[in-house]
């Protein structure tokens, strides 16, 4: 008699549980909690991600276009343009940023051009006079021989929280311009 009186006690403590409220929003939020942190801390490293790479485009566009600007470069005024990517990508750091500014020369129904007098760079290597670009579809094929001033912008950048799980991811920009005011822009003066 003793096993189906214990039996009945046990059916009687899990109808009791069964019913007992108190503690699940607790539960709940315990299984939550998790999944809403990683949520919230995704979206920050993602939103970070994609300003970066805001500040990187726009790096891009605004060096590429003051080169173009001018109707003639020396290593000082190169110097200048380059220095005020630090500004453009502030307020992240630009130390490991990567800037470079070339002038290419395109010929007739080219699907490449090559670099023409002159290439700078901030923080890396710049590119070797007559080597070869690649050029953007859009730009290809011109009825004759053109120049184009070439940027290019590389940002290493680790994700504050996630770095661990993602590493370092690099992020890159291009961006090409006509010389404005002459055909090509010479440069003056000694090297960068």
């Amino acid at each position: 008699m003793r096993a189906a009186g214990s039996l009945a006690e046990i059916r009687l403590l899990l109808r009791r549980f069964a019913r007992e409220r108190d503690g699940v929003s607790a539960v709940e939020f315990a299984i939550i909690l998790p999944f809403m942190l990683l949520l919230y801390i995704g979206s920050v490293e993602i939103g970070e991600g994609y300003q970066i790479q805001y500040q990187v485009t726009e790096t891009a566009r605004t060096v590429t276009d003051l080169a173009s600007q001018y109707i003639s470069l020396n290593s000082s005024t190169m110097t200048g343009i380059l220095n005020a990517s630090s500004t453009i990508v502030s307020p992240y750091s630009s130390s490991n940023m990567i800037v470079t500014v070339s002038q290419v020369q395109v010929n007739a129904a080219a699907t490449t051009g090559t670099v023409y007098q002159w290439s700078c760079s901030l923080n890396g290597t710049k590119r070797t006079v007559g080597s070869s670009v690649t050029l953007p579809s859009n730009l290809q094929a011109p009825t004759s021989t053109i120049y184009l001033v070439y940027g290019e912008v590389s940002y290493p950048y680790t994700p504050t929280l996630g770095g661990g799980i993602s590493g370092t991811i690099t992020m890159k920009q291009t961006a090409w311009f006509y010389p404005r005011l002459v055909s090509s822009i010479p440069w003056n003066g000694s090297s960068c």
